[in-house]
């Protein structure tokens, strides 16, 4: 057997190829949570799929549309931290024990996110629409891809997220958390009225430090890179070369990707180490498709 450092496998990698409205309020103390009541770990959680609610296509577009004519409904007591410390408790009982996602999860007001047509589900462990084809993830999704960021090489070291790039800012309420762990979050959306939309709510919030880019995120944003953390929120056929290029020494990219030959998609980690990548496959998921180009 050769002494030599193993290649670097080529890239873009498949899956084939692998191995198996005011500032945020500040983390409410949350609750010891007793062990007896932790069940399976949240991996097995995850194996259902994230499609939205089911809702007649014209009812959701009709949402969308009175999102834009109308604010958040008020006297929901959404506003109240104890809604959010009662989703963190459910992550906690589902297998998240990450203490940083935690207190993230519990500072962010996810109903503003939501049009208000569905801000009651705001709080369940649901995807929802948000238009244009695309979703807002469960908060189970949003919660176990960070931890598995966290666990990086440089987000250890750091204890941060460090720089992040961001693909699919989306509404941007996952930029939202990611900012309360990291250095500086780059986050890139392809369509443009969800870029607008996504940066008057973030300005609304104060939340910082979050640069939103519109442009085409399977090109990521080399101008910032290399990135300590890569995360996206749309799964292809395989990982764009870009985002490994401009992965840092030490990062660690978190994206869905689609298994050969099926419909399924699985989240895959990709760690950049001074030997090459190191790639693992983790559970079932579902996300929206990865595209490329701009939408207007």
């Amino acid at each position: 057997m050769s002494g030599s450092a193993p290649r670097a496998p080529k890239f873009p990698l498949r899956l084939d190829q692998m191995t198996a409205p005011a500032r945020l309020p500040a983390a409410a103390p949350r609750k010891p949570i007793a062990k007896t009541v932790v069940k399976p770990a949240l991996a097995r959680t995850l194996v259902a799929n994230q499609r939205p609610v089911l809702r007649p296509q014209a009812h959701v577009q009709h949402a969308h549309t009175e999102a834009t004519r109308r604010v958040a409904p008020s006297g929901l007591g959404l506003d109240s931290a104890d809604v959010r410390q009662r989703m963190v408790r459910r992550l906690h009982v589902a297998g998240l024990h990450a203490d940083a996602v935690l207190d993230a999860m519990a500072r962010v007001p996810r109903h503003l996110f939501i049009d208000p047509a569905l801000v009651t589900q705001a709080y369940e462990d649901t995807s929802l629409p948000i238009g244009h084809g695309q979703t807002i993830s469960k908060p189970s999704v949003v919660a176990r891809m960070i931890e598995l960021l966290l666990q990086g090489s440089n987000a250890r070291a750091k204890g941060s997220l460090g720089r992040v790039l961001e693909v699919g800012t989306g509404c941007g309420y996952q930029a939202a958390v990611l900012s309360l762990m990291a250095r500086q979050v780059i986050s890139v959306e392809r369509v443009r009225p969800l870029h607008d939309k996504a940066r008057s709510m973030l300005d609304r919030l104060h939340v910082g430090p979050v640069r939103l880019v519109y442009g085409d995120g399977m090109l990521g944003h080399a101008p910032n890179a290399p990135y300590d953390s890569i995360i996206a929120a749309a799964g292809g056929d395989a990982l764009p070369q870009a985002w490994l290029d401009q992965l840092a020494l030490g990062g660690r990219l978190v994206s869905p990707m689609r298994q050969p030959g099926s419909a399924q998609q699985v989240l895959v980690v990709v760690d950049r180490t001074e030997r090459g990548c190191v790639h693992s496959v983790h559970e079932s998921v579902s996300f929206v498709p990865l595209k490329s180009g701009l939408v207007g």
